[in-house]
Order: structure tokens, then C-alpha cells, then sequence
């Protein structure tokens, strides 16, 4: 029984991806992810990423965040970390690392020898079945980033990372506009519409 309700799921699944635009548009350009059109409309409306930026990827894999900011970012560095694998991608330094080790803020630091420009984060937790416990988990990731960020980044730094719509949503909010001067929130049109999740754009950190 529970095996034939996994091969529904992954059938639902499979049918799901071969109907979506945004799926076979990566497919086609070579994206490692369909979270790749993400970051683009993310840019596009924000324009954060340059050429010369130094960027921080944080929950990098598959990579599909960090292959899109080094396709513009060319005189800057980008550093990408997370726990799990990512096949390499040029011009990035991919680091095997919890980014909340305390060892992990220093070798950030060490690479780009200075404050970085800008920190983006598509993280997720891991589902559990429970979407409102997905939902705080997840918010509890966004959480960390925000925090990380106030040591790492310049002082008019970006901040883009994902959380969701749930109950806690608001305290993520308020710890965000009591860091940052310019706190926006955006949902891509690459986003499935069943999804909860938005994005998170912070700008110009307060002097705290």
C-alpha cells in the first residue's frame, strides 16, 4: 500500500515537471534547475547583481543560483556552501560546509579579504510531510541567513532569501526590518502557484 501511494507521488511528480514551462526552459538553456528563472526575475526587478559583485550562495545545490550569478558576475568572486555535493562550476568556489559553523564566517571572510556585496539564499528544510512544520522550519533557515548576514555583509549589502507564508512569517519580517533600512517581498512568476513560498529582499543594513 504505502509503496503504491510513493509510485502515485512520483508519477504526479514526473507529470508535473513534463507540463512545466519553467522546467523545460532549463532543460533547453542548460540551467542545473528550474529555481534558476528565480533568481533572474529576482534580479530583474532588484538589479543586485553586477559584474563586479562579491557574492555569497548559501544552500547552493544543485547550483542552479550560483551558475546564474557567475554568468554575470565576471570581475567579482562568488563563494557557494552547503552540506551537500555540487559539480563545479567555473569561476565559483564551492565550500562542503554548515554555513553556521563558527569556523565557516572566517573562511568567507579570508576569501573575499573583505565584506562581501551581496548574500542569496534558496534554502529549503527538508520536507516532513507537515506543510506548517515545512513552513517553520524553513522560516527558521531564513532566520540563520538574516543573522549570518549582519557580520558578513558591507554595509549596503543585499540580502535575498527564500521563506514561506506561514505563522511565523511575521516575526521573520520584524527581524528583518530591524536589521535592514529597506525590507521588500517578492514572489517570482517562476514560483508554482500552490507554493507558499516568497522571497525576501534586504537592503542597506542599520548600524545596530
Amino acid at each position: 500500500m504505502k509503496k503504491s501511494k510513493r509510485v502515485k507521488k512520483s508519477n504526479s511528480w514526473k507529470i508535473k515537471q513534463h507540463r512545466d514551462q519553467y522546467f523545460k526552459k532549463s532543460r533547453t538553456l542548460g540551467y542545473r534547475s528550474r529555481a534558476s528563472f528565480k533568481l533572474i526575475e529576482i534580479n530583474e526587478k532588484y538589479k543586485f547583481l553586477k559584474k563586479d559583485t562579491n557574492l555569497l550562495d548559501l544552500g547552493c545545490h544543485p547550483g542552479g543560483w550560483s551558475q546564474v550569478a557567475s554568468q554575470i558576475i565576471k570581475s567579482g568572486k562568488v563563494m557557494s556552501i552547503d552540506l551537500k555535493e555540487m559539480d563545479p562550476i567555473g569561476n565559483v568556489k564551492f565550500l562542503k560546509r554548515d554555513f553556521l559553523e563558527n569556523k565557516t564566517k572566517t573562511e568567507v571572510i579570508t576569501y573575499f579579504n573583505s565584506l562581501i556585496d551581496v548574500i542569496i539564499s534558496d534554502m529549503a528544510a527538508d520536507t516532513t510531510g507537515s506543510k506548517s512544520l515545512d513552513s517553520i522550519r524553513t522560516n527558521q533557515l531564513c532566520t540563520e541567513v538574516i543573522n549570518f548576514s549582519k557580520d558578513i555583509l558591507k554595509p549596503k549589502g543585499v540580502l535575498i532569501s527564500k521563506l514561506f507564508m506561514g505563522e511565523d512569517f511575521i516575526e521573520v519580517k520584524k527581524l528583518a526590518k530591524s536589521m535592514f533600512k529597506k525590507v521588500n517581498f517578492f514572489k517570482p512568476e517562476s514560483s508554482r502557484k500552490e507554493s507558499k513560498e516568497t522571497y525576501l529582499h534586504c537592503e542597506i543594513l542599520k548600524s545596530l
